[in-house]
């Protein structure tokens, strides 16, 4: 299959400087979108310091006779490290983290995602969204658990308190996951200033209603802008063509 993608990232109309960092391959074998926290500079610099490490393991080892399965783990450990790393010798960062989700395609193998956090990975097919990943919340457990519903989960006031991120000493586990994927399939990989603007409604018509990728992109980061846009809004779109 060809694989046609794009990435957009937006500041949003409330925030001044942009803490989200994406990256797509030229070659088109993995995406990544991370969202980071903890004040200006440090959230900025732990999504920068995820995208670019996960981006350099993966490109070093792609020959790896690992599976895809056990690199991006690596890589999502690695750029854990190196954030600790950074907190270290910048302690006026100390507190800095950042979410991830990761796509990776090889040949040869399923493809593979890898998720940390609340930024979510969805798949359309027939006409059909799906989230694909589950947050890592204190508001998506206690809605798996019957708690709260979804309507309340969806303006809680714990529903950014991640259970999980990167940037912390006690991260013991990766969500790293094979994705079925077939002809025709999209995926869209975001960050939460998408998904907190936007019902899966809205995104699945916006994928819909345009061949063109980069319109696509421009119309969610838009539409999210025209709702509200209260937080960095990043979109990354993947395109599974014949």
């Amino acid at each position: 299959m060809k694989i046609n993608f794009t990435g957009l990232s937006d500041p949003g109309l409330i925030r001044s400087n942009n803490q989200d960092a994406y990256y797509t391959d030229p070659e088109a074998r993995f995406f990544i979108v991370a969202d980071g926290m903890g004040g200006h500079a440090g959230g900025e610099e732990a999504s920068r310091i995820a995208t670019q490490e996960i981006q350099d393991y993966l490109l070093k080892n792609w020959d790896s006779p690992k599976s895809g399965q056990e690199l991006l783990q690596e890589a999502c450990f690695q750029a854990n490290q190196a954030i600790l790393q950074d907190q270290q010798n910048h302690p006026e960062r100390a507190d800095m983290g950042t979410t991830v989700v990761a796509v990776m395609v090889r040949d040869g193998e399923s493809p593979w995602f890898a998720h940390v956090g609340d930024s979510r990975l969805y798949r359309l097919r027939n006409s059909q969204l799906e989230q694909i990943t589950q947050d890592h919340t204190w508001v998506a457990r206690a809605l798996s658990m019957g708690e709260i519903s979804p309507d309340e989960a969806r303006s809680h006031p714990f529903r950014h308190v991640l259970s999980r991120c990167l940037g912390r000493e006690d991260l013991m586990e990766i969500d790293v996951q094979a994705l079925d994927v077939k002809k025709s399939d999209r995926l869209l990989l975001c960050s939460d200033g998408l998904t907190e603007e936007l019902v899966d409604e809205k995104i699945t018509s916006c994928l819909l209603e345009n061949p063109i990728l980069e319109k696509t992109a421009m119309f969610l980061v838009e539409g999210a802008k025209q709702e509200g846009g209260h937080d960095n809004i990043t979109v990354v779109i993947v395109a599974f063509e014949d």
